[in-house]
């Protein structure tokens, strides 16, 4: 992350425990401007640890990117999630959380000769 998504603008947020410890949900994000999105956050990474989801720590992270969006000027922010059936939770967040189901995301693999 440091030799590669670092030097791109990434930056990592997250929420530590009352008495110290390690991050318990963080939310990985960078800064992008293109044509169709202007001047844009996208949401690389989110995550909570397992025992612990389901208590609104990925919702205060959400909340944190969308004001830190307002501060950098940005119109919006952008995420991708995968589907399938253990998604559901995911995108019940992101719906819950303002988000709309705007496009569909398609890859084709390059594979190297």
């Amino acid at each position: 992350m440091d030799d590669l998504q670092r030097p791109e603008g990434y930056r990592l947020v997250g929420v530590l425990p009352p008495v110290g410890g390690d991050a318990v949900a963080v939310a990985g994000f960078r800064l992008g401007t293109s044509l169709s999105r202007g001047r844009h956050l996208y949401l690389d990474d989110l995550c909570t640890v397992a025992a612990l989801r389901g208590r609104g720590l990925a919702s205060r992270l959400l909340e944190w990117i969308h004001a830190e969006g307002r501060r950098l000027g940005c119109d919006q922010v952008h995420l991708d999630s995968g589907v399938g059936p253990t998604r559901a939770a995911a995108h019940r967040l992101y719906l819950n959380a303002g988000y709309l189901i705007s496009a569909h995301h398609f890859v084709r693999a390059t594979p190297a000769t």
